[in-house]
């Protein structure tokens, strides 16, 4: 008889939220590029089910090269926001309406 695949994986992941250890099974992947389907040569991190939930799963294409061009070395983190908020609104188009 197969065994069951909820028992095949014992293996214990940290997620990078909280760092809590969590049952691989239990726990939900995270890829920082935004496209967990393309799996060749990718490590991923972990997120445990509760820091899942509480992020925002939108599309984040374009995101690291963004936050690339806008950070330097010294930069407070409320210049790198100044930044970032001007960065986003002049791509940003004109709000839709609901």
């Amino acid at each position: 008889m197969w065994r069951s695949r909820r028992n095949r994986d014992r293996r214990t992941v940290v997620c990078i939220a909280c760092g809590d250890s969590v049952l691989r099974e239990d726990a939900r992947e995270y890829d920082k590029e935004g496209d967990r389907w393309d799996r060749r040569d990718k490590e991923f991190e972990h997120l445990c089910t509760d820091c899942d939930d509480e992020i925002c799963h939108q599309p984040r294409d374009g995101l690291e090269s963004l936050v690339l061009s806008i950070e330097s070395d010294g930069l407070s983190q409320e210049e790198f926001l100044d930044r970032y908020a001007d960065a986003v609104s002049d791509s940003a188009g004109p709000p839709e309406d609901g």
